[in-house]
């Protein structure tokens, strides 16, 4: 029967024996984004998107448009409100509209 964990670190299981169990390495990826993005209101992670279309589809400003290949892109930087809408709406997490 296997104890049950108590604390726990990252990649490691501590039991109450303190005997430690290494379970696999894990690898802590930064993110840095690219272009101009200081300047416009929304960061689109173009390596996470499936060019699906509800961001600008759910914009209440509709601030984002589509390119040719259906990738989105802020259109009308002027009109973005930070509502985060694009946020919630989007399935892969790859557009993000907070205010830094």
């Amino acid at each position: 029967m296997s104890q049950k964990p108590v604390k726990s670190r990252e990649g490691m299981i501590i039991h109450d024996s303190e005997t430690t169990e290494h379970l696999s390495d894990v690898e802590v990826v930064e993110l840095k984004p690219t272009g101009d993005y200081k300047k416009s209101p929304v960061f689109i992670y173009h390596e996470w998107c499936k060019r699906c279309g509800i961001c600008v589809a759910f914009c209440p400003t509709k601030c984002l448009g589509r390119k040719p290949n259906g990738s989105p892109f802020v259109e009308f930087p002027e009109k973005c409100v930070h509502c985060e809408t694009c946020d919630r709406m989007c399935p892969d997490f790859a557009i993000t509209g907070a205010k830094r």
